[in-house]
């Protein structure tokens, strides 16, 4: 499985996707290979290229009180029409999962977690809200995986 974490951790609660990345590589699960990246839709789509089964992690901005987790299976399907909006990146996430569809370069399993940010002003450091969602999602990724790789 690739893990990609997306964002800027110069930008405080931007930086959850890479967070989580960091976090996950620290654990050093066998069959994760974990990236980060900017967000940018030529690097989404150069990383994903030859995997099947891919998570993508983002922080996102719908209006949800900070630390909302959101969970869509992108190859099921285009992500809700107000993800587009969630992302810190301008033309990013949904727009590299939709060209990617177009192109049929969509991996077969494809799952997007967006947290929920706060605070995407210049400095470093997430929000207490965003720290215990990464928190969350680390252990529930670190127990998921080694669960599936015990089988």
């Amino acid at each position: 499985m690739l893990v990609l974490g997306i964002g800027n951790p110069l930008r405080r609660d931007d930086g959850a996707g890479p967070a989580v990345a960091a976090r996950l590589a620290g654990q050093a699960l066998e069959t994760l290979e974990v990236r980060t990246l900017s967000g940018e839709v030529a690097g989404l789509l150069d990383a994903w290229a030859g995997h099947d089964d891919v998570l993508v992690l983002d922080a996102v901005a719908s209006g949800e009180p900070p630390g909302t987790l959101h969970r869509y299976a992108a190859a099921d399907g285009p992500l809700p029409a107000a993800f587009s909006s969630f992302s810190t990146h301008g033309f990013g996430l949904a727009e590299a999962i939709e060209l990617a569809r177009a192109l049929g370069k969509l991996p077969r399993r494809l799952t997007v977690y967006g947290i929920e940010g706060e605070d995407f002003r210049s400095g470093e450091g997430l929000t207490p809200a965003v720290e215990a969602a990464v928190g969350w999602v680390v252990s529930e990724l670190g127990r998921d995986h080694t669960a599936h790789s015990a089988r």
